[in-house]
Order: C-alpha cells, then sequence, then structure tokens
C-alpha cells in the first residue's frame, strides 16, 4: 500500500479553516487505499489522538507566530515525512509549505500540491510575508509533480502565469446535511430560530466581516432578527480583538469557533448566510449553507460567481450600503429555504478524482 503524508494543514479534526476541512472530509475516503499520515501542528491539536476514521496522525511542534510557523512546520514535516513515515507521496496544502518542494524532489518523493487560494491577497499578510507565499507559489507550480486546485478562477490563473499544463480541476466539498431541529443550543446564545442572519469564518480581514456588522446595524427595521458571527482568530491580534470589541457593542452574537452539532444546529435554523470575503478559493461555508438550503447573500468576487447562484444573491464586494439593502430587503420579504445543485460538490467524487492524481504519478 502507498504511503501519503499531507503536510501544510494545521491538522485535523475539528480545527478551524478551509484547508483542515477539507483534509478532514477528504483523506479519511482515500484510506482503503493508501496509508495516510496527516501531520499536525502541536498548538491546535488539541486531542491524544493517533488515527482519525483510518487516518494516521503525527504532531510536530513549530513556534506560534504567524510569520514562522508554516514555513518551520513544514520543514520539519517535509524531514519527517521521508525519514520517519517513508512517504511515496506528499500532499502539500497551500502555496505558503509549497516552499519545501523542492526539499521534497530531492528527498526523492513524489509530490502533490494544492492551491486552495492566492494567499498573498489576503489583507492580513505585511509585503515581506507576501512576496514569500508568491515564491512559495511559484516554486510549487515549478516543481510539484501534479498541481491540484479547487476552482476555475485559480487554474486559468496557474495556467497563466506558469504555463502549467498538468493542472486538475477538483473542487471542494460538502456532505450531507444533518439537520437538527432541536433549539437547546440557540436557547444557550439567546437566538430563535428563522429570526437571525449567520456567518462562519476565521476573523482576518480578508472576510470583511466588519462590512457586515456595519451593515447590519445600519438597518433600520431588523423586525426582531440578530446577526450571529461564528468564528474566530488563529492569531488574536488588532484585528480581531478591534472586531470583537465592535460586534459586543452592536450586540452581535458571537459564539467563538464551533463545528459538529453545534454549527448543523445554526445551520439548520438560521434565515439567511452571509459571506461578504473579498478573497476565497472556493468557500466551503458557503457550500454548507446551500447544503442546509438555506438564501445566501455573498460578494461578487469571482470564485463567488464561478457557483453559479441566482443574481439576487450577489451584491458588490466591499459596497456596505448595498449588502445592507438587501439584508433590509430579505429581511423584509421572510426568506425561504431554497434547493441547489451540488452534485459537482460531492466528497466522494472528490476523492476518486484525487486518487486518480496519485495514480499518475506512482501507480
Amino acid at each position: 500500500m502507498k504511503k501519503i503524508v499531507v503536510i501544510g494543514t494545521r491538522g485535523i479534526p475539528n480545527i478551524m479553516g478551509g484547508v483542515e476541512t477539507h483534509c478532514e472530509e477528504l483523506f479519511p475516503r482515500m484510506t482503503h487505499k493508501y496509508d495516510i499520515t496527516v501531520i499536525r501542528r502541536t498548538d491546535y491539536a488539541k486531542d491524544n489522538l493517533q488515527e482519525y476514521k483510518g487516518v494516521k496522525l503525527a504532531n510536530i511542534s513549530s513556534p506560534k507566530k504567524k510569520s514562522l510557523e508554516a514555513m518551520i512546520h513544514s520543514l520539519k514535516s517535509v524531514w519527517a515525512a521521508k525519514f520517519r513515515f517513508h512517504a511515496d507521496i506528499l500532499h502539500i496544502q497551500g502555496i505558503g509549505p509549497a516552499l519545501v518542494v523542492p526539499i521534497a524532489r530531492l528527498f526523492g518523493m513524489k509530490v502533490v500540491l494544492t492551491i486552495h487560494s492566492h494567499n498573498y491577497d489576503h489583507d492580513k499578510w505585511g509585503k515581506l510575508a507576501k512576496m514569500i507565499l508568491k515564491f512559495g507559489e511559484t516554486v510549487g507550480c515549478r516543481f510539484a509533480n501534479e498541481v491540484i486546485v479547487i476552482s476555475n478562477v485559480i487554474k486559468n490563473n496557474i495556467i497563466e502565469k506558469y504555463n502549467k499544463k498538468n493542472v486538475y480541476l477538483i473542487h471542494n466539498g460538502v456532505s450531507a446535511p444533518n439537520f437538527i431541529y432541536t433549539t437547546h443550543y440557540l436557547s444557550e446564545l439567546g437566538v430563535e430560530p428563522q429570526k437571525y442572519i449567520l456567518a462562519v469564518g476565521r476573523f482576518a480581514p480578508e472576510k470583511n466581516f466588519h462590512h457586515l456588522i456595519e451593515a447590519f446595524a445600519s438597518l433600520k427595521n431588523k423586525n426582531g432578527y440578530q446577526l450571529v458571527l461564528a468564528g474566530d482568530a488563529d492569531f488574536e491580534d488588532q484585528y480581531s480583538r478591534k472586531l470583537k470589541v465592535i460586534g459586543r457593542r452592536r450586540k452581535i452574537v458571537l459564539p467563538g469557533f464551533i463545528k459538529g452539532e453545534k454549527l448543523q444546529e445554526l445551520l439548520t435554523h438560521a434565515s439567511v448566510f452571509v459571506l461578504p470575503s473579498s478573497n476565497e478559493g472556493l468557500p466551503i461555508s458557503l457550500l454548507e449553507a446551500m447544503s442546509y438550503n438555506l438564501p445566501v447573500l455573498v460578494s461578487n468576487i469571482p470564485p463567488n460567481l464561478e457557483i453559479g447562484l441566482p443574481q439576487k444573491s450577489y451584491f458588490p464586494m466591499g459596497n456596505v450600503e448595498k449588502l445592507a439593502a438587501k439584508l433590509q430587503q430579505l429581511i423584509n420579504e421572510k426568506p425561504e429555504k431554497r434547493e441547489y445543485p451540488l452534485d459537482k460538490y460531492q466528497w466522494e467524487t472528490i476523492a476518486e478524482q484525487t486518487m486518480g492524481v496519485y495514480e499518475k504519478i506512482a501507480p
């Protein structure tokens, strides 16, 4: 059985982040065919698990400092992948960790790189960090055996920039919804079913949750609706602290980072889901909201447009007045559940496509 080692993620299970959710859903679906190890970052692994749904888990420490964490962890992980786990294929998640692709190739491993987004477009990074991320993307695309991307927007960009022919489009996925009709958690939060707007994500500038708070606060008639903003920051910084202060001042419900049944209960009973981001790859949180048949309101950035929602589901990115107007309209109309075509976002299909990429380089 071929050995796959996955690096570049903070870890699985129940760790915040789109990449982390991607790995948590994808790799357990391939353990019947491959021996898979996910290397986690020790500070994020709050459990003592050595295995999750057939996926082996290994913890490697790194300094919990935004500018150093990913790079040092990747260097230590690529060494472990070769000399501790004897990987046949190293699967790297993200363009930052892709800086170690040449090392992995020198060690004799085959390398698959998955690009989840152009991280250097994120507002949280300074000039030096953005340069390093761009260099990681360049190195990864030139030296990885195969490159996977999660959206057509990213695929077209990579082909244009690097003249890369072997770029595989394999979408993010979504699991079947688990509707939870009890309201115990809602009662804890002090919100009523169908009387709240829900947003979920990391508290980072590119998510634009400050725009959402501003838009909601400006509504003239909230009709008893509340705003629930579920998430937190990986690294507490000036932005996340300010967002929480403003949120509490505006009486926004801030449950923190949640997954599992608590999130499922919120999704079951929400009235509207909002994603105001300025930068995304293919947002799993949006796909989850769609699987719960929620009316959604999202920024008109290319990855969101690629999903092909009805035009009324989009608003101009960064335009707080237009966002507020759309929210007010939805509240006034009493939003109704909708069904969305999600066939191409099934994890079982995505697992088969990913294994097909592995077969090309290590049959």
